[in-house]
């Protein structure tokens, strides 16, 4: 361990103790709840304390002053841990991590090129929702392999690597054939031993090593199956130590790897002339098959079960105290032909094995597949079912697919949005321009005046499309929720109308929360409308504001919500509620319910977008009351790190008229001429340029411009390129950027000083403003 981790781990142990003597002395005076706050609070210092954090980057030491990371990093503190920064470069590793896999990174970890795959896009899904969960085998063992976002000034993915004991199939059954399972197996006659794909021994029960050896009792387990048996002329099958003499076997096979791979198989001998396969109703057999930790079941000739173990009965969703009759019984309508004629299939052909896929009427949107095999020395039975509860495993997949194709939109959102705020930005400038000609009265004005009046409608539509690809400016404030419901309250009751009666309640002891207001007040709107719509006859519309504890959250068991403190608003309407089918689809842009011409589908798509950039979670639930219920849970501002916040006077109003050499550069025909012209006529000297290339020609002379206006994203040279290259000749250039992404997102990625911002579509008067404002600023530096 570093130095710098040495002094962290003694501070942390030192920190601990102290905690815990402080804690421990106070403990007498302390009521129930207190004593439990009280050991809590040891437990936390304790882990704080003996967990041994291994740095990847100088970086990492100082990122363990986030608790919420540190805390998440002590709840695995017994499994391999992994700490992942938003650039995918590890920060740190605990020791259990370095030891597993011989490093620090996901490069030391042995993924296959699939669980790679799946790790990236459980990565994506991780970073958007708060947690993700897929499984995976490294080396001999199978892993839940889960990620928790954690940190909010910088916030990492904190991987566990957990053992599935649970998945190796193989490992359960060896041991329940090597124990205490084989012996009771050997009592009631039947001869158990679990092979690998070579056939070679993994376990074996008593009562077969007694019989393979003769009575010799030796060791077997480095033998291999087919050296114990041997098969006649006839066909007839036995022990090699037993001689042809003695009375022929009846083997029967189970695969314990998953369907189409090769993997340990499960052998049982029994005595061809033996009761105990006499009929399918035998004990014995069902004893063995229901110890096995898969769903298996045998059916008859006419493809009639005989016997269902308890793993199938949950696999197929059969109602607990029911037994079906045939396993066309489990399935829809469409599949049931299908399965019994490929049940009876398998059991008269007797060698063969196939999958056939089919959907249950317990799970009728999933499809899963069911294995059947011919089987042979079973009495009645003639095939032998399969079926693997694969549940879990779907609803992360389409949790993950969910979340992808979310993200995906989202980026075709913002796509859209940018190239349409081009073609607003001419058309609201040139309408400008036009109303410059004309004035009220005139027979043309009104019609501009029509025009440029649609063309910010148009705008605040692709403001939505950026809200919800998560792209917009916001301006978040350190407030208190309860105040932002009560600012809008007067507005939702006009909004609602006679009808519909609105009740709002507050929690107490909530903490403040970092948002932007205006902005949760149109999330407050848009659910309300939409609530409204619902309830069409009247109803009532309850808003909530509540603290929720990271207790209370762990109690919930989300997958998706991290354990933190939050402050929850819930909208509940006593409407007709959402259709279950639909409920995942509600968030995603122009999806809509209502009537042609009745809405755009992007309200709640704008709702998902502004909770999710503020670092809030939001769920649509289906009360048993009835109606629906939107619940978002925004984290708790802290405030470690921060700054406080500053309040500007007011600037005044900026003289619009100005002088000087503009370098204006813009790929978009109609935006460069309209900005050109709204320039010239506010008195400036403008020169143009199509790209960033054409740009650095001009900027060649030895006098500078006095301001350089320049789109981001243009072919070939994008603005902060120009920008860069030209400030090597003059440092001091002013620059104003224009865009149609928003600004935020666009500081995050570009990293040059002195640079302003104006988001398209502006206007000519908006245009004019900004150069006036970053000319002001030049001159007063």
């Amino acid at each position: 361990m570093k130095a710098g981790g040495e002094r962290l781990l003694i501070a942390g142990v030192v920190l601990a103790a102290a905690g815990s003597a402080v804690v421990i002395g106070l403990l007498a005076a302390l009521p129930l709840p207190g004593i439990a706050a009280a050991i809590a609070l040891i437990a936390a210092l304790g882990a704080l304390g003996l967990i041994q954090i291994r740095d990847a980057t100088p970086a990492a030491r100082a990122s363990v002053a986030d608790w919420t990371m540190v805390r998440a990093v002590a709840d695995g503190e017994n499994v391999p841990v992994l700490l992942i920064n938003r650039d995918g470069h590890p920060v740190c590793a605990n020791q259990t991590f370095e030891s597993r896999f011989g490093g620090v990174g996901f490069a030391a970890v042995p993924f296959s090129d699939q669980d790679r795959a799946q790790l990236t896009i459980s990565t994506r899904f991780a970073w958007q929702n708060g947690s993700a969960t897929f499984n995976a085998r490294l080396g001999d063992r199978n892993f839940i392999i889960a990620a928790t976002r954690a940190g909010w000034d910088e916030p990492v993915l904190v991987w566990r690597f957990t053992p599935d004991e649970t998945y190796d199939r193989a490992a359960d059954v060896i041991g329940a054939i090597a124990g205490d399972i084989g012996e009771r197996l050997g009592h009631a006659g039947i001869m158990a031993a679990v092979i690998d794909e070579r056939a070679g021994l993994l376990a074996i029960n008593a009562a077969m090593a007694l019989r393979a050896t003769a009575g010799a009792r030796r060791e077997l387990n480095s033998n291999e199956l087919d050296e114990l048996l041997t098969l006649d002329d006839a066909g007839r099958l036995r022990f090699v130590a037993e001689g042809p003499a003695a009375a022929p076997l009846r083997l029967f096979q189970v695969p314990l790897a998953e369907e189409g791979q090769d993997g340990p198989r499960l052998a049982a001998i029994v005595d061809d002339d033996s009761a105990i396969v006499s009929a399918g109703g035998d004990e014995a057999l069902h004893t063995l098959l229901s110890m096995l930790p898969f769903g298996l079941a045998l059916a008859d000739r006419d493809g009639r079960f005989l016997y269902i173990n308890q793993a199938f009965m949950r696999a197929g969703g059969v109602p607990a105290g029911s037994m079906p009759v045939y396993p066309s019984d489990l399935v829809i309508a469409e599949d049931k032909a299908a399965v019994a004629d490929a049940v009876r299939r398998f059991a008269l052909s007797r060698s063969s094995q196939g999958d056939i896929a089919i959907r249950l009427k317990a799970r009728p949107d999933d499809p899963i597949a069911m294995t059947i095999a011919g089987t042979r020395g079973l009495g009645e039975a003639a095939a032998l079912l399969s079926l693997k509860d694969n549940s879990e495993e779907t609803r992360l997949q389409r949790e993950v697919a969910q979340a992808t194709k979310m993200q995906a939109v989202g980026q075709l959102a913002g796509g859209v949005a940018h190239d349409f705020n081009n073609i607003l930005t001419g058309i609201i400038g040139h309408c400008d321009l036009m109303l410059m000609r004309h004035s009220p009265g005139d027979s043309d004005y009104d019609d501009i005046q029509q025009v440029r009046l649609n063309s910010n409608r148009a705008a605040s539509l692709t403001r939505q499309l950026l809200a919800f690809s998560r792209q917009q400016t916001l301006r978040p404030q350190v407030l208190q929720l309860p105040d932002v419901v009560s600012e809008v309250s007067n507005l939702l009751k006009r909004l609602l109308g006679e009808t519909v009666e609105l009740v709002i309640q507050h929690g107490r002891g909530m903490a403040s929360v970092r948002a932007d207001p205006g902005q949760l007040e149109q999330v407050i709107v848009n659910l309300a409308v939409n609530a409204r719509d619902a309830m069409a006859d009247g109803g009532t519309l309850t808003l909530r504001t509540y603290a929720m504890s990271a207790a209370e959250v762990r109690r919930l068991g989300s997958d998706v919500l991290p354990i933190a403190d939050y402050v929850a608003l819930r909208m509940s309407d006593t409407g007709t509620g959402i259709p279950e089918e639909l409920i995942t689809k509600i968030f995603e842009p122009f999806f809509t319910t209502k009537e042609v011409g009745k809405g755009t589908g992007l309200g709640l798509s704008t709702v998902y977008g502004i909770v999710k950039q503020s670092g809030g979670f939001i769920f649509a639930e289906n009360p048993s009351a009835g109606g629906a219920s939107i619940v978002i849970y925004l984290p708790i501002h802290t405030g470690i790190g921060e700054q406080p916040e500053v309040t500007k006077p007011a600037d005044k109003p900026l003289e619009l008229w100005g002088q000087g050499h503009v370098l204006l550069v813009e790929d978009e025909d109609m935006v460069r001429a309209v900005a050109e012209r709204a320039l010239t006529r506010h008195g400036y000297t403008v020169t143009t340029a199509a790209n960033g290339e054409e740009a650095l020609e001009l900027l060649e002379g030895d006098e500078a411009p006095d301001l350089l206006i320049s789109d981001v994203v243009m072919p070939s040279m994008d603005g902060p390129t120009l920008v860069r290259h030209a400030r090597l000749k003059f440092p001091d250039l002013p620059v104003l950027f224009m865009s149609g992404y928003a600004e935020e997102q666009l500081r995050r990625s570009i990293d040059i000083d002195r640079v302003h911002f104006l988001p398209k579509p502006f206007s000519v008067k908006q245009l004019a403003e900004a150069a006036q404002k970053v000319l002001a600023e030049a001159a007063a530096e």
